[in-house]
């Protein structure tokens, strides 16, 4: 018998929670705030330029770096926003969503063995992807309600080994936006172990109540060891467009391109030329996108804690975490496998974030980013009313 399939390094990895809850919403008609995507359309000139480009014959490979029109917006979008100037030949590359920027970024940077120092909570396919190099996590807990970063624990996560930090801010699964005092540590911490950062900033635009977003590029000396990666599906609400990209010293970039053309090579014409359009949109534009989120967010939250919840409300991103004891969610995961069929609401347990899943054992994360009914209908369930 030739030995068992699969990749050494992902024995652990079963079925992502995202992929389990939606199918429960499904299986019981629940109000879906699981999964991080929105229930309406971005904007209409996007959608419009898509639709050209695919009448107009924009249907067959792209070149593999990504369509020009698409490398020039998004070097002009880091001008114009940061005051970033990258070459769009040379320092920026297009990528199947920020997932595959994430994965072959840290392909071409972790060595196996290396170290990666990530925030715990974080995304789970980052775990994964370190796997696959052959990396090894380390990780500093951001613990509820705050999720502060707590610095003896993010010094204590860096060592001779570590190659990268994998930094994501605004943060998904907190929602909690990075201070610029916390990124000027993680930056002097990298400097220090002379390590790259990786920097998943796809909620760039999505933040509330006059925070900013600091992009950890901008920040003095990090412009030559940071990556930055972004991506549409968030800020332009078109997840499954799946149009990501990320911007960089050349040679990093040329490093991510030869992992990327070994594996998608090209993708998403059409839709690149659509997110092109969209990059372009005034700065006005941007700033509706994050207020109308913004008061989605105050909608879900007021519901949350009118269901008598504690809530760690977020300055960015598409996601609320709410502590569920006081509904008798002393284990979240076993309570989110029940909430679907018993309350009509799914939502994720932030253990599935955790590496020590004692760090969020009642905690639960719900999406916002759904239509006004849709969340005062979720939260009237949640309230048994």
């Amino acid at each position: 018998m030739p030995r068992t399939p699969g990749h050494p390094g992902l024995t652990t990895f079963g079925t992502t929670v995202f992929t389990e809850m939606t199918a429960l919403a499904q299986q019981h008609d629940a109000v879906n705030l699981g999964q991080g995507f929105p229930d309406s359309d971005g904007p209409p000139e996007m959608l419009e330029a898509a639709c050209r480009a695919i009448r107009g014959g924009v249907n067959q490979y792209p070149p593999g770096p990504g369509l020009p029109v698409l490398r020039e917006a998004i070097a002009e979008h880091q001008s114009r926003f940061y005051g970033l100037r990258v070459d769009p030949g040379s320092e920026v590359q297009v990528t199947v969503g920020a997932t595959e920027a994430i994965a072959s970024t840290i392909l071409a940077l972790v060595r196996p063995g290396d170290e990666v120092v990530v925030l715990e909570p974080y995304y789970d396919s980052y775990a994964a992807t370190i796997a696959l190099a052959g990396g090894v996590r380390r990780t500093s807990v951001l613990r509820f309600p705050d999720f502060a970063v707590d610095e003896a624990s993010l010094r204590a996560a860096f060592s001779e080994r570590t190659s990268v930090v994998l930094l994501n801010s605004p943060h998904n699964p907190t929602g909690r936006v990075l201070s610029r005092a916390d990124l000027e540590l993680v930056a002097e911490l990298a400097r220090e172990h002379d390590a790259w950062l990786v920097c998943d900033e796809v909620y760039e635009h999505l933040t509330f109540d006059g925070v900013e977003h600091v992009p950890v590029a901008t920040l003095p000396g990090m412009s030559d060891r940071t990556i930055t990666i972004s991506s549409a599906g968030k800020t332009f609400s078109a997840t499954g467009w799946k149009v990501g990209w990320l911007t960089g010293p050349a040679e990093a970039v040329a490093a991510v391109r030869q992992v990327k053309q070994f594996t998608t090579f090209a993708h998403s014409g059409p839709f690149q030329v659509g997110v092109a359009t969209a990059l372009a949109l005034p700065t006005d534009r941007y700033a509706e996108l994050a207020s109308t989120l913004q008061s989605r967010r105050d909608l879900l939250v007021d519901g949350l804690r009118c269901a008598g919840l504690e809530v760690s409300v977020p300055a960015g991103t598409y996601f609320a975490v709410a502590d569920v004891a006081p509904l008798g969610g002393v284990d979240a995961t076993d309570f989110c496998r029940r909430m679907p069929a018993e309350l009509g609401v799914a939502g994720v347990p932030m253990s599935a974030f955790h590496d020590d899943p004692e760090a969020a054992r009642s905690l639960v994360r719900f999406a916002f980013c759904k239509q006004e009914d849709v969340l005062r209908e979720a939260a009237r369930r949640l309230a048994g009313r």
